[in-house]
């Protein structure tokens, strides 16, 4: 569905006389049907990324075509094939539901009953049936989320882009969005979500990390917790702040994470619990308990992140080499 081949794009400022590369050398394969995370923090390079796939945004180089179509040369024939979904609500406040759905169907030239037919559907599918006549600005921001992706499925499209599409709702109408993805992927959507939380990335088949515009690891959420070097270990103590000075300085541990009133702890495969709690215990922190945690997708990427920082940005690739 996707191919990607050493994109970049580059802002450049006249007045501040500098640049900004938000992408660089990205390369990237999608396939037909795929449920696709693009993960990473603010200004991470994934909405730079979506937007030059769409078509809205030229690539400064490299390559990149979407179900055959060229980013650039037929740039208009992919806006005919996908959905777009920005991170800002991107309709018409003032207009109702059913006015805003309306205007999307003439956009995309759906008309007569197979309007009618697809708006019901559309509604009855999302939940937002029995909001047909309420204005898109008293919406609550989980029914606006709704009517978006309302919007972007009206022409039936070949290819969903979504762009941070749960930022600012509550956490239930986050998992009923993600159920509502989940239902389109099972149909044979093909599917591209970025979004900066590792729950959601944990949903989807293939998850790329990006971080400074580029793509650290592209693989299986699982896959990706595997490259993790070592085994992770949960810390509980009296006291974390103490407990992580210590660890950072131990030879056979290779990271601390605090995670709320625990401490992950990387760890070499020759990391020994007992040597971990006796050199703590010499410090005097008291350990509650120490035993072997499953790996985290989020544990996984903020260790690339800091081995990405640490070995000058170079990829992740040649660093685990």
């Amino acid at each position: 569905m996707i191919h990607i081949n050493q994109l970049e794009r580059i802002f450049r400022s006249r007045l501040r006389r500098r640049s900004v590369t938000a992408v660089q050398d990205l390369t990237l394969s999608i396939e037909p049907g795929e449920l696709f995370g693009l993960v990473g923090p603010d200004g991470a390079g994934k909405t730079t990324t979506l937007r030059m796939l769409a078509g809205i945004l030229k690539p400064t180089s490299g390559e990149a075509t979407v179900n055959g179509h060229d980013i650039v040369k037929e740039a208009e024939a992919i806006k005919q094939e996908l959905g777009y979904m920005a991170q800002q609500f991107g309709l018409y406040p003032d207009l109702t539901v059913d006015e805003n759905l309306n205007f999307i169907c003439d956009v995309f030239d759906v008309v007569g009953d197979a309007r009618e037919q697809r708006i019901q559907e559309l509604l009855d599918f999302t939940n937002l049936h029995d909001f047909r006549q309420r204005r898109a600005r008293q919406l609550s921001g989980g029914m606006q989320k709704k009517l978006a992706l309302t919007a972007a499925l009206v022409h039936r499209p070949k290819l969903l882009l979504l762009d941070e599409p749960t930022t600012g709702v509550d956490p239930v109408a986050r998992r009923e969005f993600w159920d509502i993805l989940t239902e389109l992927h099972a149909s044979g959507s093909t599917v591209i979500v970025s979004t900066p939380y590792m729950d959601e990335a944990e949903r989807c088949n293939r998850v790329g990390l990006m971080y400074n515009g580029r793509l650290m690891v592209c693989d299986t959420p699982g896959a990706v917790k595997r490259m993790l070097p070592g085994a992770v270990l949960a810390l509980r103590a009296d006291n974390l702040a103490a407990a992580e000075r210590v660890l950072k300085d131990m030879q056979q541990v290779i990271d601390v994470q605090p995670y709320g009133d625990v401490l992950s702890v990387i760890v070499t495969d020759h990391g020994d619990s007992a040597a971990i709690e006796a050199r703590l215990s010499e410090a005097g922190v008291q350990v509650e308990s120490l035993r072997p945690a499953p790996p985290r997708l989020e544990e996984a990427f903020i260790y690339f992140v800091r081995q990405y920082a640490a070995n000058n940005h170079r990829p992740i690739e040649e660093v685990r080499a």
